[in-house]
């Protein structure tokens, strides 16, 4: 009799509602942060298959969190590597107020251990999600802050609680959140990477629109299975899903039609940073435009078929992410900037609106708009090859003073292998002058930029202190330390300003000070008195400057400091260096 009333209660016991908060409101409500987190730590309760932790802190104080999903509850990146998986990295609210993949990847999570069909996908793959990444947005949610976009209700801020763009900071890591990604990402080390986006801009038919890794900048191996295998599955998959797909839509004409860009994806964009390390990267990118719920179910649908494209080329993505982790260690020349060729262009059939002028209720001028009347589907040119405009040979190493520290603390967060100097140490080097650079008149993320940077070399007698730092290039960070070691990348620590204090002069002259000594100098050197002659006859304004003469004399004499617009980083290309591991 008891153990039939214990059976009716556990028969009767209502199931357990495994719907997330998007599913149980009306299509047009994303989750909050503390619903978000709740969801997971119940899915880490409930199934052995997932594991839930924090791994590092973020500007806003909260932590941020990884979710592993494997078959067998193994949650160590170097098990899971040993064990040859593929590793897929899902990573959702970079822009909180674009929170379509925040809740699909929650519905993922509990659908790829709850369903049969999709487990089997889980058989030679760890996926590695983070619920949210700029928590400090998630946290401060609005309902007006993104006045181009069609839900949902409420949603977060693109900026974190400093103010950042955390997909411009992956190199220059000013947020404790980007800085907590860098040590996730290499503890994991993915082969493929996807970040969840809604995009602005021009409106057509697609629900989606996709960046994928710039196909000239991510390793010739990668590059290879992505166009050939990869996108063709992605395009067709999602075609066949009903949610066709279409290169991010950049262009620089009026209507989409003129023609669309590649997006080039430095080292700032989280997919930049990732393809520094041989990681196939994705931006999906929704229409603002369309309703948040088609955005959250096209966002779930690439997800899926990312998973099970994945698991079906396992070993096709293995033999490649090795090729390029290997032919790294010996690469002999780096681009370190990159400009479209407009001559190169393929084409897409591109599902577009017709752009159309009417008056404006506003300024009574003509404006744009797009017509959902009037459909359309026609070949443009799609322009997505990108040459270098600039490259570096690579040193056998690099030479870093030790008092750059937040430069060494950022190679660390990226596992750079650096070795510390057992002693004072002279030798004689390639170093860089900076002759010539342009900065942003405005700031830009916290910092003013430096563009068109022009070098010269010369090789100088240097002492490096016991300490100092040498970053060997025989290490698989050696793109990422070439791309943010020479001055001249486009996303190079010198770039972000990190370098700025050699910039400025410390030391100068008092003219009627200088004036003995610069006679003085000119009758002892004869070479120098023919430079400023010849400089006098070349150009007249100088020649009526005394103060640009006597500077001439100055900057060409033994009193002139060496260290000015010097970069301090040393290219170092061959030799014994009294070097150790870093403890």
């Amino acid at each position: 009799m008891f153990a039939f009333l214990l059976s009716s209660l556990l028969f009767a016991a209502p199931a357990t509602d495994w719907r997330t908060p998007f599913e149980k409101g009306d299509g047009n409500t994303t989750a909050t942060y503390a619903e978000c987190i709740a969801y997971y730590q119940r899915l880490d309760a409930a199934y052995p298959e997932i594991t839930m932790r924090e791994v590092g802190p973020t500007d806003i104080g909260q932590p941020l969190h990884e979710v592993v999903i494997s078959l067998d509850g193994d949650a160590d990146p170097v098990s899971v590597r040993r064990k040859n998986r593929r590793i897929l990295l899902i990573q959702n609210g970079i822009h909180p107020g674009e929170p379509e993949g925040i809740d699909a990847s929650m519905m993922l999570a509990r659908d790829y251990v709850q369903k049969k069909e999709l487990r089997r996908q889980l058989e030679d793959v760890t996926l590695v999600i983070i619920p949210a990444y700029n928590i400090d947005g998630m946290l401060n949610r609005s309902a007006t802050s993104r006045a181009n976009q069609n839900g949902p209700r409420e949603y977060g801020f693109r900026g974190n609680a400093r103010n950042l763009d955390l997909n411009r900071d992956y190199i220059k890591q000013d947020s404790r959140n980007a800085r907590s990604f860098a040590q996730l990402f290499q503890r994991w080390q993915p082969d493929v990477f996807v970040d969840t986006h809604t995009s602005d801009g021009a409106d057509y038919q697609y629900t989606m629109t996709l960046i994928d890794t710039q196909k000239d900048k991510l390793h010739p191996a990668l590059s290879q299975y992505m166009q050939q295998h990869l996108l063709p599955t992605l395009y067709a998959g999602m075609e066949k899903k009903k949610w066709p797909l279409t290169p991010y839509v950049d262009f620089e004409g009026r209507t989409p039609e003129s023609g669309l860009h590649g997006f080039l994806e430095t080292p700032r964009y989280s997919t930049g940073y990732t393809t520094l390390f041989n990681t196939i990267g994705f931006m999906t990118e929704t229409h603002m435009w369309k309703a948040f719920a088609p955005r959250v179910h096209t966002t779930y649908a690439f997800l899926d078929l990312l998973v099970h494209t994945v698991h079906r080329d396992a070993a096709q993505i293995a033999q490649a992410h090795n090729t390029a982790n290997q032919q790294v260690l010996t690469q002999a020349e780096f681009p370190l900037s990159w400009e479209l060729d407009t001559t190169a262009a393929d084409k897409v059939n591109f599902r577009g609106y017709e752009g159309r002028t009417k008056t404006s209720e506003v300024s009574g001028l003509p404006r744009l708009y797009y017509d959902r009347k009037a459909p359309f589907t026609r070949p443009v040119k799609f322009f997505n090859t990108y040459r270098p405009t600039a490259t570096a040979q690579r040193p056998a190493a690099y030479l870093i003073p030790q008092a750059w520290a937040d430069v060494l603390d950022r190679l660390r967060s990226s596992n750079v292998q650096l070795q510390r100097l057992t002693r004072d140490t002279v030798l004689t080097a390639e170093v860089y002058y900076i002759d010539d650079y342009k900065t942003g008149a405005r700031p830009y993320e916290g910092h003013y930029l430096h563009s068109q940077v022009k070098l010269r070399t010369e090789q100088q007698q240097l002492t490096l202190r016991k300490g100092d730092f040498v970053a060997w290039l025989n290490q698989p960070a050696a793109r990422y330390l070439i791309e943010t070691l020479e001055p001249q990348a486009t996303d190079s620590f010198f770039a972000w300003g990190f370098f700025d204090s050699i910039l400025q002069q410390k030391e100068y002259f008092s003219d009627y000070v200088f004036e003995d000594l610069a006679a003085d100098l000119l009758r002892r050197d004869p070479n120098l008195r023919q430079q400023l002659e010849a400089r006098r006859q070349a150009d007249p304004a100088f020649a009526k400057s005394a103060q640009a003469q006597l500077d001439f004399v100055y900057r060409h004499s033994p009193y002139y400091e060496k260290s000015h617009l010097r970069y301090p980083v040393v290219r170092w290309q061959n030799g014994v260096l009294p070097a150790s591991p870093e403890n």
